[in-house]
């Protein structure tokens, strides 16, 4: 990270805190004693069973969220001056609004000692929750907030962050094989250059490695027949890979100079022959550093019929390469696609954070940033397929994801109900 970039991100978490520091009291429970981070649960009244201990006058009703064993879903006791009161004299209502006004309705049915919640609720536990209790012809309210995994981050605070997003939909997934090879020049893009007559050498005007222009002079040769002088010059422009041409020498119908464009290059892979059935003409490729850095990208162009020595055999590509960066000779990985499957809904692998025991990413819905449980399928490259947990269409977290993870953390947010 550049000096500049690090004095950002350090400006950036300082402002998220101060931020998150004026912004904990503007949070406060809208009634019975509603929590945003683990301080704020400590002042909740808690039931027996652990719960949320929901009050009015001498009615009350301890709600939890009951995940032992089985889905998490809603249990509830509810009592009267202490005592329990029959399950059935009791109608029981929660209504849960998300993140982005997104809205579930649980009713309530008696199942043993407690009464219980007609469905499950799904990660993450982040919600403000509207409780309706009736009983004896009176109905009883709260309204408190439940959230974990939520931030909230003003938008020039995450631009210096470098937090950047976009929108969860379909990708396709590109499965690939790992192939090693090297570079090579690309034959049509070297040229070999020898004299038009038979002659006596009388200069040579470049060297081995020169950088040359087409038409530029590489030497001037006297011809035998007419001793006219002529000059060999460069039919490319690009550098000189190799000289055999020197003052005084007679010049025959050998190869004098090579001239080689480097701006295109061949890779050239080896393919094993447990392999050789996956990879195909056309097939597309990434030459890749040894990071993992892409370098350059292209197509394989042609595979060989015949088995080297090693009984690999070998897959060519032409692959562009403008600022010179692969060089003749050097070995190189690529990574080759061999297959791939459109999926429906996938992410980009770099938003992905460890959250608890999942594997997330954060949705943003205005200024505000909440951890995504995600149901993963295959990963490759740069895509996750998700099968749950993120709906198409939102907006994620896909660049410096982890510091919505930070701020989070540092918040205290918790997992308690």
């Amino acid at each position: 990270m550049s000096t500049r970039n690090l004095l950002a991100f350090c400006f950036a978490l300082s402002a998220i805190a101060l931020g998150g520091c004026g912004s904990s009291e503007q949070k406060a429970p809208l009634s019975a004693g509603g929590h945003e981070g683990a301080s704020a649960t400590a002042t909740a009244p808690k039931g027996p069973h652990n719960g949320r201990l929901l009050q009015d006058g001498d009615f009350s009703v301890e709600l939890a969220i009951f995940e032992t064993g089985i889905p998490p879903e809603f249990h509830a006791w509810p009592t009267q001056s202490g005592k329990a009161v029959p399950l059935t004299d009791v109608k029981l209502r929660v209504e849960l609004t998300r993140l982005g006004d997104r809205r579930e309705e649980f009713s309530f049915a008696p199942q043993g000692d407690y009464l219980r919640a007609n469905g499950g609720v799904h990660e993450p536990h982040s919600f403000i929750v509207h409780v309706v209790a009736d009983h004896q012809g009176r109905a009883h309210e709260w309204t408190y907030e439940s959230l974990e995994g939520r931030t909230r981050i003003e938008p020039p605070i995450a631009a210096a962050a470098g937090i950047e997003t976009a929108i969860a939909g379909p990708a396709t997934l590109v499965d690939s094989l790992t192939l090693y090879g090297k570079i090579a020049p690309d034959p049509g893009y070297q040229r070999e250059v020898t004299a038009r007559y038979p002659g006596l050498i009388r200069s040579v005007q470049r060297n081995l490695g020169d950088r040359v222009r087409a038409g530029e002079t590489l030497a001037t040769i006297e011809s035998n027949e007419s001793l006219q002088t002529f000059a060999a010059t460069a039919p490319i422009s690009g550098i000189v890979t190799a000289r055999d041409a020197n003052v005084g020498e007679q010049s025959a119908d050998r190869q004098l100079f090579t001239i080689t464009d480097p701006s295109r290059v061949w890779v050239e892979l080896a393919i094993f022959p447990r392999d050789r059935a996956r990879v195909k003409v056309g097939a597309p490729l990434e030459v890749r550093a040894a990071d993992g850095a892409v370098l350059a990208s292209g197509k394989i162009q042609r595979i060989d019929v015949v088995a080297g020595a090693n009984q690999t055999i070998t897959a060519r590509a032409s692959i562009n390469n403008p600022d010179g960066m692969l060089v003749a000779g050097a070995f190189v990985r690529a990574d080759v696609a061999v297959g791939e499957r459109k999926v429906p809904l996938a992410v980009n692998t770099a938003g992905l954070q460890p959250f608890r025991d999942f594997t997330v990413v954060y949705e943003q819905v205005g200024d505000t940033y909440e951890v995504r449980m995600l149901e993963l399928g295959e990963q490759r490259g740069e895509w996750a397929e998700v099968l749950g947990g993120l709906e198409s269409g939102v907006r994620y977290v896909t660049a410096n994801s982890y510091v919505i993870k930070a701020d989070i953390e540092k918040s205290g947010a918790s997992h308690d109900h």
